[in-house]
């Protein structure tokens, strides 16, 4: 078990912190801006890590620089080691933390709505454990090397992706790319990897279009409500309509793909 100390928080009790101001944060996009970097956590004698309070300031900047001004994170990572992005500032090492109330609750990262839907399955492993690093979400950007990095594209394969409109930057201007890009090429890339060109990927994309077009005229009426409470049952209906034609489309693959070997 972790050990318990008043003096700081373990990695679920800061996702609880930090989901309703940040509903795209997970366990998962922590971990990897710890592994990028930008924070770092003490460890207890066990190997946990410890999260200070201004540990859960920094993320606050991190995210909020991400989400409102669309910066990738090396240069958020630049800011902070010049001391542009410096919460200790404004608050130091406090003496105790005031812990979230759901804290059991939000420390199982499976229970977190941005668990959905996240994990790719089947044979593709390295995209798989790609997107698995990251979680998806809307709370990270990257630059055309960070997208590189994550995801074991080529400058060629990237390119050919881009003008074949499988991947497309987020902000073109500015090649920022989100977490959706990243799990798109990881999995782009072991399908160019088996000798599909690009272009042929293109079948992907238009069939996912069809579908995002039928839950659309699915859901057209609910969209436009404004009422948030109905905003999130639409939002958990589009999440299970969209898991159901997932697995009918592999269960599908599979029963034809019987049929080849029989």
């Amino acid at each position: 078990m972790a050990e318990v100390d008043a003096d700081y928080l373990s990695i679920g009790e800061v996702l609880g912190l930090l989901v309703e101001e940040f509903p795209e944060v997970t366990i998962s996009k922590i971990r990897f801006l710890e592994s990028q970097g930008l924070i770092n956590p003490e460890r207890t004698t066990s190997g946990y890590r410890k999260f200070h309070e201004l540990d859960v300031e920094l993320l606050r900047v991190i995210l909020t620089e991400q989400r409102e001004n669309y910066l990738p994170l090396r240069v958020i990572k630049d800011r902070i080691d010049t001391g542009e992005i410096d919460p200790s500032s404004e608050i130091s090492r406090p003496q105790g933390i005031e812990r979230p109330e759901s804290k059991q609750e939000i420390a199982d990262p499976a229970s977190h709505p941005s668990a959905r839907l996240k994990r790719p399955t089947g044979p593709t492993s390295d995209a798989a454990s790609t997107a698995d690093v990251i979680g998806f979400g809307t709370g990270l950007h990257l630059d055309r090397g960070e997208f590189r990095s994550m995801t074991g594209l080529t400058e060629q394969e990237l390119t050919e992706l881009e003008s074949f409109g499988i991947i497309s930057p987020r902000r073109p201007s500015s090649n920022s790319y989100v977490e959706q890009e990243v799990a798109i090429g990881a999995a782009s890339r072991v399908l160019l990897r088996y000798g599909i060109d690009a272009r042929h990927l293109r079948n992907w994309r238009t069939s996912a279009e069809r579908e995002l077009s039928l839950m659309e005229q699915l859901l057209a009426h609910q969209l436009r409500q404004r009422d948030p409470s109905m905003r999130r049952k639409t939002n958990e209906q589009s999440a299970e309509i969209a898991e159901a034609g997932a697995k009918l489309r592999a269960a599908l693959v599979e029963e034809g793909l019987q049929r080849l070997f029989d």
